[in-house]
């Protein structure tokens, strides 16, 4: 009697690469965010409508600020960090809720006054920047927001509100948001000199103290947020919801900075700092800063070998079992074994097979992080312009090609970097400068 065909699973490591859990990736390859198959934590219980109240906390330049708009910026924080907004936390961080949403109210109003328009699209296309770097799926953070009883207009009026000032920054910056070419090379030169000295992969939260009567209070609410990190809370969220910095957008990230960039305070810190811990409240011109260490290297020297993969996903119609494979299993087999050819033939049967998973997972991948290690060894392995063989998983078969490998100096400070370095510096200085000085014009009236 002739045996039943057998499809034996090869790599089960593979699994979260096959499903499409590839990591947000920065422009070195370093992945920022969970897989996407991490089961987010429950999202804290609604409170009763009974507990909201439009009674006025402040007016600000004649706009009202809402007992509501607080308790729902606490529970929107609340459900970053997992936790139910009780009264113990409401007590706790109302202080420096409150001072957020003045100072959003003075930045809209600007923004307002300057007829700067910030489109739903543009938005919509942050929230999903957000999702990407956290490891949700599109809408999940939507749908997160609503499970906890925060209205999305909430993270959206945030999100509008530092999309439109970055842009009333750039444009206050004028002429000197291009920087010229001589201060570009000085920046490049300074970068060659510093040649084997430490450099630090780093993301911030900056908040500020308006009122040095204050800083008490900002200081516990900082060590909050900093203990909540520790345990967990991601970073990017932390940062895009209570960073005033011009890099809560980009979810705290300041990229690779040496110790000459930071502020000395912080400098002296991040050098005792090992890479992904994060550091206590450091108090700084202004406010107070808090730094997380992703990476260490020396400047100007970090070779890496930079690969871009085309993959072919045929998905099963149902959970394969290896004794007994099904023939619609055994025809996604014949058709993997069928692909000829490089990465263009590894796409033209992704289309072909209506794969759910992208073609092309995520631009150039540094070799040396990939994960898990059955991925970084199938792909070292294999010769670019060549398909691998069939990987067979229960879920359907993968084909993998490498299109390109090349060795790059990821460290080699460009120009191009060096113009960004110095538009964040002077576009960061401006916005600290514009924000005092709306304050110190605005009328603020406070209420309870």
């Amino acid at each position: 009697m002739r045996r039943p065909h057998r499809l034996r699973p090869a790599l089960p490591a593979l699994l979260g690469f096959l499903l499409g859990a590839v990591p947000a990736l920065t422009g070195n390859g370093q992945a920022l965010a969970q897989p996407a198959t991490r089961q987010p934590r429950p999202a804290p219980a609604a409170a009763p409508a009974s507990e909201f109240s439009n009674r006025i906390l402040a007016i600000v330049n004649g706009d009202v600020i809402t007992e509501s708009e607080v308790q729902s910026r606490a529970r929107l924080f609340a459900l970053n960090i997992g936790l139910q907004p009780g009264g113990d936390l409401l007590t706790r961080i109302r202080p420096q809720i409150m001072r957020q949403l003045i100072e959003e109210r003075l930045r809209l109003q600007e923004i307002q006054r300057r007829r700067i328009p910030v489109g739903d699209d543009e938005v919509a296309a942050a929230i999903g920047d957000i999702e990407k770097r956290n490891g949700l799926p599109d809408g999940g953070l939507r749908a997160q927001l609503r499970g906890a009883g925060v209205e999305p207009r909430v993270l959206y009026d945030q999100l509008r509100a530092q999309i439109g000032w970055s842009r009333f920054i750039r444009a206050l910056l004028g002429p000197s948001a291009e920087p010229s070419e001589s201060a570009i090379k000085e920046a490049v030169a300074a970068q060659e000199a510093r040649a084997g000295q430490p450099e630090y992969l780093l993301s911030e939260i900056f908040v500020p103290v308006e009122d040095p009567s204050s800083a008490a209070e900002t200081k516990r609410f900082v060590d909050d947020v900093i203990g909540r990190l520790r345990q967990g809370l991601p970073f990017p969220i932390a940062a895009t919801q209570f960073s005033q910095s011009q890099t809560a957008l980009q979810g705290g990230d300041l990229g690779w900075v040496s110790t000459e960039g930071l502020d000395p305070a912080v400098a002296a810190i991040v050098q005792r700092m090992p890479p992904g811990a994060i550091s206590n409240a450091i108090e700084v011109p202004g406010g107070f800063q808090v730094v997380a260490l992703r990476q260490k290297r020396e400047t100007g020297r970090e070779n890496a070998t930079m690969v871009t993969i085309r993959q072919a996903f045929l998905p099963f119609s149902s959970p394969l079992d290896p004794q007994n494979p099904t023939d619609q299993q055994k025809a996604q087999l014949a058709r993997a074994q069928g692909i000829r050819g490089g990465c263009d033939a590894v796409e033209a049967a992704a289309r072909a097979a209506n794969s759910p998973r992208p073609s092309d997972p995520g631009g150039a991948l540094r070799l040396e992080t990939l994960s898990p290690p059955p991925l970084r060894q199938l792909v070292a392995g294999l010769t670019p312009g060549r398909p691998s063989q069939p990987i067979i998983t229960p879920e359907g078969i993968l084909v993998i090609a490498v299109c390109s490998r090349e060795t790059r100096n990821l460290a080699q400070f460009t120009p191009e970097q060096a113009k960004q370095q110095i538009l964040r510096d002077r576009a960061e200085n401006l916005s600290r400068q514009q924000i005092r000085d709306l304050r110190r014009r605005a009328t603020i009236e406070m209420r309870g």
